[in-house]
């Protein structure tokens, strides 16, 4: 059974910058895509990043490119979404989500079989 726990979250003044983690047990983390959902009050789910497995390549949305950075220490089963220059429109629930799904895209969040239980980032003005 795979677990992801995702942490770092709280309350955030806009421009800060912190740091999400999202813990991965239950299987081989190192040969997996992983990737960073966000979902705001009334919204559906939205794609933030992904990253491959060796983590050589990256993927962002266009909302948060330049400000965020996708990261992941395989020998350490954990994947981080560094969040810079904060927003009031990136309050949101965080997720992390693990093993796309053969033939599916990796920022559409059906495709994912395994999820975190989020963490919450709020973003004060």
């Amino acid at each position: 059974q795979v677990q992801l726990v995702e942490s770092g979250g709280g309350l955030v003044q806009a421009g800060g910058s912190p740091r999400l983690s999202c813990a991965a047990s239950g299987r081989t983390f190192s040969r997996v895509v992983m990737a960073w959902f966000r979902q705001a009050p009334g919204k559906e789910r939205e794609f933030v990043a992904a990253i491959s497995w060796s983590g050589g390549t990256t993927y962002y949305a266009d909302s948060v490119k330049g400000r965020f950075t996708i990261s992941r220490d395989n020998a350490k089963s954990t994947m981080y979404l560094q969040m810079n220059n904060l927003k009031p429109e990136d309050t949101a629930v965080y997720y992390c989500a693990s093993d796309v799904r053969v033939g599916e895209s990796m920022t559409t969040s059906g495709a994912y079989q395994y999820w975190g239980q989020g963490t919450q980032v709020t973003v004060s003005s």
